[in-house]
């Protein structure tokens, strides 16, 4: 396979990201002034704002508005390369990656490829449900609900009905609390102008989680408060229940418990995703790389990994950090300025992850925040988790789009997005089929 074209030896050293989520760019920018040759390399063009996904899927905001291209991002860092691939494995003994186009030596090795679904084994579940990871995965889900109230109008068999109407949401984290909450938002004040004819009693939202209460990872009251606005809104939360089986129809819980869905959106959990290559040693469990304090992979010296991919175990943390975006961008800055002090034969600055709290909304003017210094429930909550997200998302014109549409449904009450394009997640979902046109676009 032939090497990178363009990409010249230029006497620098060279570090090769693979992967541009929230640790990898951040690692970019802190090697901005770095006597360094740094290559990125991600399966798409763009930097995704994950945590709005749901309100993608939920037609509350635009892909484009929540993603990023890589090239603007680092338009003014010349040291900056990017290559759209997708890496196959990496040669530890040459210190090579190679890709779907080509090989590409390195010095410096990191990974942040971040994680995948985890469907803990379930290949039923797998193939069947709906995952919300990336922006593909967003729009389909889009367009598997505005479709589903589409067949919705032209059946007359009751169960069929329902069957399009009800969704299963599974796991009680930030995404299926938040999906949750954006689906009872759209059953309340926007579905019923849209589809007269239905009627909106009929339509179910079902949120499972395997866990004696929601929201783990936060406080108390952060979940107690999530459960009480979620059953205020009108979701159905079956805590201590565990998904057993669903074949695109009937749901099974473990406890004999069913539903009829056509729609099982999967929040329950990720999985590391890390490639071939790799000693098998250093892999552990949930599929993440053990690294050290430094987040360098154990068993290299000059291979490094951060964000979700990266388990620092710890008496502290004896199950790596939390496979949110905070940790990775801490690692992804840190990392940067340790590898400056590597080159010049400095000590390394050892990583602690300071906490800043976390949070999910449940809908209008309702979230919960846990803060290091607060702790918070309604409408300022909302106000503190809009804040937050606004600023962190990558773009001054991604940013002023999403307080647009913001406003625009906090005053109207309505989701202006209900798009179906591109796609269905389903091919052989029942829905009309559309003439043949000559020319095609693809979505992403």
């Amino acid at each position: 396979m032939h090497n990178f074209t363009r990409i010249i030896d230029n006497g620098k050293p060279r570090v090769v990201i693979i992967g541009g989520g929230f640790g990898g760019i951040e690692l970019v920018k802190s090697l901005k002034k770095a006597d360094l040759q740094v290559v990125l390399i991600d399966k798409h063009n763009h930097h995704t704002f994950q945590p709005l996904l749901y309100q993608v899927a939920t037609a509350g905001l635009e892909a484009d508005s929540i993603i990023h291209p890589f090239r603007k991002c680092f338009e003014d860092q010349p040291n900056f390369y990017f290559r759209l691939a997708e890496v196959t494995s990496i040669n530890t003994e040459k210190k090579t990656v190679e890709t779907t186009i080509g090989h590409l030596r390195y010095d410096y090795l990191v990974l942040a490829t971040g994680a995948t679904t985890n469907y803990y084994g379930n290949e039923q579940i797998k193939k069947h449900a709906i995952p919300i990871k990336s922006i593909d995965d967003a729009i389909a889900l889009r367009n598997h609900i505005l479709s589903n109230f589409e067949q919705a109008l032209l059946t007359e068999d009751e169960e069929e009905l329902n069957s399009l109407m009800d969704y299963v949401i599974v796991g009680g984290g930030p995404t299926g609390v938040e999906v949750a909450g954006a689906l009872a938002e759209l059953k309340k004040h926007v579905f019923p102008k849209d589809y007269k004819e239905l009627d909106f009693i009929k339509m179910d939202i079902h949120l499972i989680q395997g866990a004696p209460r929601l929201l783990s990872g936060m406080s108390d009251e952060a979940g107690d408060k999530a459960l009480a606005y979620l059953e205020e809104f009108g979701v159905d939360v079956w805590l201590d229940r565990f998904v057993k089986s669903y074949d695109g129809y009937t749901v099974e819980l473990d406890n004999g418990q069913k539903f009829i869905t056509k729609s099982l959106i999967w929040a329950a959990g990720v999985v590391g995703s890390p490639i071939d290559g790799i000693r098998k040693e250093s892999i552990v469990r949930g599929g993440r790389v053990q690294v050290d304090e430094y987040n360098r992979v154990t068993g290299y010296e000059d291979i490094f990994a951060l964000g979700d991919i990266a388990a620092m175990i710890t008496a502290q943390t004896p199950q790596g950090h939390p496979m949110m975006a905070p940790p990775a961008m801490q690692q992804g800055k840190l990392l940067g300025k340790n590898l400056q002090q590597l080159i010049s034969g400095k000590p390394l600055t050892p990583f602690v992850y300071k906490d800043q709290g976390c949070m999910a909304t449940i809908g209008r003017n309702r979230a919960v925040v846990d803060l290091k210094v607060l702790k918070t429930q309604g409408f300022f909550a909302w106000l503190i988790w809009m804040f937050v997200h606004l600023i962190s998302i990558v773009g001054y014109r991604n940013r002023l789009l999403v307080l647009i549409n913001w406003m625009w449904s906090y005053f109207s009450y309505d989701k202006g997005m209900r798009l179906i394009v591109g796609h269905k997640k389903d091919p052989n979902a029942p829905i009309h089929k559309q003439a043949p046109t000559t020319t095609q676009t693809t979505f992403s």
